[in-house]
């Protein structure tokens, strides 16, 4: 068994697991951690626990240290140099005419990078552009491109539903999205309205596809007979969202909304089918 933490570098970013070593940290501690690119300021969201050492991938970085006041005012620096750097960025984007859209800047923790996210439709040759910001900065630049889906995550908004995007608030990894997850609920195939503010196809059709499967799974199939409290007839319709079907009765012809809860009590199986 290893003993790791949990630890997040941004809001809804992914966890990665660190060694904890003798340090006693603690869910909402920031912590500085040793990692790929260099040492980083992250917040522990995982406390330490014990895992089976082939689920930990070696070798494990170490936690150097909880965070000091001194460390967290070098991060809130950064923080705030991100906008100067992101107006600079801009402008020489504009200069050299590149066909790209800035959306992020990110300084190392430790100062030796400075790293620019961007979206474009094809791919751009910024060359001359990492050398001007080089004499620029002093520092090493990368540029980095990245996908729609995540220029949502980093800039946030809110989606059709009135609430805070999920990819910016908890979502840590983008899930395949296919129009299958989008039938499967029996929602219009309209792209307006299926597909989210990146212009892609809404991520809660895939996370919530497991649940519709589920409710699905305990309801009849359109044209199976049933027995409701009204008596039997044939499920013309199923209205997933409401945890019921609509049933056309056999000897009136009314059709009737009948619960999940209504079918068990009546017997849900279909009857002569």
């Amino acid at each position: 068994m290893t003993r790791v933490v949990g630890v997040r570098f941004k809001t809804a970013g992914k966890v990665y697991y660190f060694d904890p070593g003798p340090l006693r940290v603690k869910v909402g501690s920031r912590v500085v951690v040793e990692t790929a690119r260099g040492v980083e300021l992250g917040e522990v969201i995982v406390r330490p626990k014990e895992v089976p050492d082939e689920l930990v991938t070696q070798p494990l970085k170490r936690v150097l240290r909880i965070a000091t006041d001194e460390d967290l005012a070098v991060w809130r620096s950064n923080a705030s140099r991100k906008r100067e750097a992101f107006k600079l960025c801009q402008e020489r984007i504009a200069s050299h005419g590149l066909p790209m859209k800035l959306v992020d800047v990110e300084y190392t923790f430790d100062n030796s990078k400075v790293i620019f996210y961007f979206t474009a439709e094809k791919r751009v040759d910024f060359r001359e552009l990492v050398k001007d910001l080089a004499q620029r900065f002093r520092s090493r630049i990368e540029l980095r491109q990245i996908g729609v889906r995540d220029e949502a995550k980093i800039l946030g908004g809110y989606g059709i539903c009135g609430r805070p995007l999920c990819c910016a608030t908890w979502i840590t990894e983008f899930d395949p999205v296919s129009i299958r997850h989008a039938k499967e609920q029996n929602l219009s195939l309209n792209p307006g309205k299926i597909s989210g503010v990146c212009g892609r196809l809404k991520c809660c059709l895939r996370f919530e596809a497991d649940t519709y499967r589920e409710i699905k799974s305990e309801l009849p199939k359109v044209g199976d007979t049933v027995t409701t409290p009204r008596g039997s007839g044939k499920v013309v319709d199923v209205l997933i969202m409401r945890e019921s079907v609509l049933v056309q009765l056999s000897e009136s012809g009314e059709r009737v909304e009948v619960t999940a809860e209504e079918l068990k009590r009546s017997g849900k199986q279909p009857v002569g089918a």
